[in-house]
């Protein structure tokens, strides 16, 4: 039986893909989570064979709670569920110890088989998202996220997903001097001068989903 916890922001997304996955032989949803947070929380509770980890999250984002399910539960893989991914973010993802990657259009059986292969040992990225990343090598126009620090980008996600400086500084352990230090600098690197820059530069790049920037 291969344990899957599912992660993503969207109740709907969730309880789908739960109850699909629940209904195959062989696999049973042990937990769903809103957040990155409570995605760390309840891997550490469940311990499950698989987190299907989507990486667009408000507050601690799938990519921070990847790298730390990976790093301290090494016997939990991570497959990431996304609907769009830049090159560089496939690239960090990776490095921070993910399995695989899944497009959210994908169908049923095809997850299945992915998910199967990765509890197998080995690695699996759907073809959309491969095709990306290959012709991404090709393209001469760089993201420009690409030039921030693991630190700034995890400050980049949680600006871009609306977290405030405090809130920001109360998720990483670090004073709000020290954020907005990390702030400033990457608005440097980037050549914006604002949050609401950073955001549209964010969508324009994958890094926020249109559909939430439209929300905040």
């Amino acid at each position: 039986m291969i344990k899957v916890l599912i992660a993503d922001d969207h109740h709907l997304v969730r309880t789908s893909i739960a109850r699909m996955l629940d209904a195959e032989d062989g696999f049973s949803v042990v937990g769903e989570a809103a957040d990155g947070e409570e995605a760390i929380a309840m891997a550490r509770k469940h311990r499950p064979d698989i987190v299907l980890m989507d990486i667009r999250m408000p507050g601690v984002s799938g990519l921070e709670a990847t790298r730390k399910i990976t790093r301290g539960m090494a016997d939990i893989k991570v497959v990431v569920l996304t609907a769009f991914l830049e090159e560089n973010f496939a690239e960090r993802l990776l490095n921070a110890g993910a399995s695989g990657f899944i497009s959210k259009g994908t169908e049923l059986g095809v997850m299945v088989s992915a998910l199967r292969a990765v509890f197998d040992g080995q690695r699996y990225i759907s073809p959309e998202i491969a095709q990306r990343v290959v012709l991404a090598k090709v393209d001469s126009q760089e993201n420009p996220f690409n030039v921030l620090s693991h630190r700034e980008l995890q400050v980049a996600l949680m600006i871009v997903n609306c977290l405030t400086v405090s809130e920001i500084s109360d998720h990483l352990f670090l004073s709000t001097k020290t954020i907005n230090t990390y702030r400033y600098r990457i608005f440097e690197k980037l050549g914006v001068h604002s949050d609401v820059e950073l955001t549209h530069l964010g969508l324009r790049h994958g890094l926020v989903d249109g559909y939430r920037s439209e929300e905040a």
